[in-house]
């Protein structure tokens, strides 16, 4: 046990090194060069019980990981110099990801103390997520008027300032029978942590947790969502988060009232009402796109003589008018190559897509250049090759390569 399981307020620690060995670490994509040091004590709380492990320093230099390897905290310390073996280092916590993780991991234990004992919800596991966490409960899903009785619930014994205490079991201690949750107990002479919530839980855990519930300040369950195995997710936020994810959802708020130009009360009717009236101008756009991709088959036809190569571009369109097209031509592709792009919008620059119709060995050898000037991905399918482009900036020089490789002036 080290000295973040005993004391979670504490914030600084003087230890030895006891071990120092070069190391690597991944963060982002980015690997950083550095050291794993082994400590004779830590602060930094390593991750287990579904918390996260913390954030720090080691004398001044950061600490991007903490892992317990055979009952040792490892850190992984951004540092170019080795930490001496037998040297004093100073240690501190990340306190601001610390007291975050103390609160959500408090919460957590006060939710699924109360779902159990009060509404016969069994927790299986949870997840300390970055910006809210879940809860797994053992039912396909909890009705809103339960979960709403739950959050009114674990509110009040918030407000009745419910002191949080670390209580230590030997581990054939029959004390242990009252404790909520029981793991696989580990063959060692360690002593079993507990955390005590008073009057409500008892439950072994090796996390990092408040001392009094009151430092919660309040708990907001946010939604249930379904899961696997007939399980469903309990969403919730706490303490310094809820204010954060309060903050933000006044801003979105203020955000959609300028938009929408009305209040918060009328923004779903609002939404609902443009969403019904955008997909009316979708119909109405397609219906526009299919007359004008007709149009433009009838005038190829009226060509006379027709050429072996055509090529149609719309600045601006949906792939519908490409597939519309296509359908009307398609028999003429023994006649005539057939190229048909069309961006999202006016500009050469924009996403596009692209689309060829002809014989399959001119298919075949038109394809590469589409690949290898628009960078096309996309699929061969009968008579034609459909793909989606990131820039039609070089359609001229596709156009001009397409027309060499056909053999055509």
């Amino acid at each position: 046990m080290f000295e973040c399981h005993r004391n979670s307020y504490l914030t600084k620690l003087s230890a030895k090194v006891t071990r120092c060995e070069k190391s690597v670490h991944t963060l982002n994509g980015k690997t950083i060069d550095g050291f794993n040091v082994v400590l004779t004590d830590t602060v930094l709380f390593p991750e287990g019980g579904g918390q996260p492990d913390d954030r720090g320093t080691i004398n001044g230099k950061p600490v991007f990981k903490v892992r317990k390897v055979n009952n040792e905290a490892v850190h992984f310390v951004e540092t170019v110099e080795p930490l001496p073996v037998g040297e004093c280092v100073e240690i501190e916590v990340d306190w601001n990801r610390r007291w975050d993780h103390m609160q959500q991991h408090t919460a957590q234990h006060l939710i699924s103390a109360i779902a159990e004992d009060e509404f016969k919800l069994l927790t299986t596991s949870w997840t300390l997520g970055d910006t809210v966490s879940y809860i797994e409960i053992d039912a396909s899903n909890v009705e809103s008027d339960t979960v709403d009785k739950l959050e009114s619930v674990v509110n009040e014994k918030i407000k009745d300032s419910l002191s949080v205490e670390i209580r230590l079991y030997d581990k054939n201690d029959p004390e242990l029978s009252k404790v909520r949750s029981r793991f696989e107990l580990p063959d060692i002479s360690e002593r079993i942590r507990v955390i005590s919530i008073k009057g409500v839980d008892l439950n072994t855990c090796c996390g990092t947790h408040v001392s009094n519930l009151s430092h919660l300040q309040s708990i907001k369950l946010l939604y249930v969502e379904k899961a696997k195995k007939n399980k469903c997710h309990l969403y919730f936020v706490a303490g310094q988060r809820l204010l954060r994810y309060l903050a933000n959802c006044v801003k979105r708020e203020k955000c959609m009232t300028a938009l929408l130009k009305n209040g918060p009360d009328d923004h779903v009717l609002l939404v609902g009402k443009l969403q019904k009236n955008l997909k009316q101008t979708q119909k109405n756009c397609l219906t526009v796109v299919r007359d004008i991709a007709l149009l433009e088959a009838r005038l190829f036809k009226l060509i006379d003589p027709r050429p072996k190569f055509y090529s149609l571009h719309r600045k601006e369109g949906l792939t519908d008018f490409a597939t519309i097209f296509a359908n009307e031509v398609a028999a003429l592709a023994n006649e005539t190559f057939f190229l048909v792009t069309v961006a999202q919008d006016a500009s050469s620059n924009s996403p596009g897509y692209v689309l060829m119709i002809g014989r399959n060995n001119q298919l075949n050898s038109c394809i590469p250049i589409a690949e290898e000037v628009l960078n096309a991905k996309g699929t061969i399918k009968q008579d034609r090759f459909q793909a989606k482009v990131t820039s039609l900036a070089n359609r001229s020089k596709f156009e001009e390569r397409l027309k060499s490789v056909l053999l055509f002036d």
